[in-house]
């Protein structure tokens, strides 16, 4: 199967708002449930190593769920890292075989092309989680939030345990990204008192 996306843009905006990040922010608290900002970038460096191994499918078979915030150590070098990463991951999902057959990732097994659209929404989400989070603005490519809203249209209202919370009711005229924010279970309007 021909890659059906590309990562790039969503991999750029991540590393944009991962460079804008201080160490002096690390603390602060993020809209991702009692996640501070350096519980969500270790996850981001799970995340992004274990969505590119979903790619080349060496992870299947011997995928774990990933360890929570604490339990995660983040790297010194973590912009670093990060970068590095998503580069990685991009560069693993433009090979055509890896949207083919089935795949896992974090101990879940679901269709490759599945994997890369789940892969799509955590790097986007947790962008926007991290920009708002420091006082930043995340930039979602066009082609990237009709995927994910195409994708998320049919969330349960009470959220996906382990993935998303119950819906956030956001108005129909809403921009966009605020009604795929609102699928996830985040306030769109959530700012952090840090960045006040």
């Amino acid at each position: 199967m021909e890659p059906q996306f590309d990562f790039e843009p969503a991999a750029r905006s991540l590393v944009a708002v991962v460079d804008g990040i201080s160490d002096d922010q690390l603390t602060d608290p993020t809209p991702s449930g009692e996640s501070t900002v350096r519980d969500l970038l270790a996850h981001v460096v799970g995340l992004t190593e274990a969505f590119r191994q979903a790619a080349t499918k060496e992870a299947v078979g011997n995928s774990a769920p990933p360890p929570d915030g604490a339990d995660l150590t983040l790297p010194a070098e973590w912009r670093t890292v990060i970068a590095a990463q998503v580069e990685k991951l991009t560069a693993a999902w433009r090979v055509a075989q890896a949207w083919d057959g089935d795949t896992e990732a974090g101990g879940v097994e679901m269709p490759a092309a599945v994997m890369a659209i789940v892969a799509l929404d955590e790097i986007v989400i947790h962008g926007w989680d991290l920009a708002v989070a420091t006082g930043q603005q995340l930039t979602v490519d066009p082609t990237d939030l009709a995927i994910l809203h195409e994708f998320l249209r049919d969330t349960d209202p009470a959220g996906t345990p382990g993935l998303f919370g119950p819906i956030v009711e956001v108005p129909a005229d809403a921009p966009a990204f605020d009604r795929l924010l609102g699928l996830t279970g985040r306030n769109p309007a959530w700012r952090s008192a840090a960045v006040a």
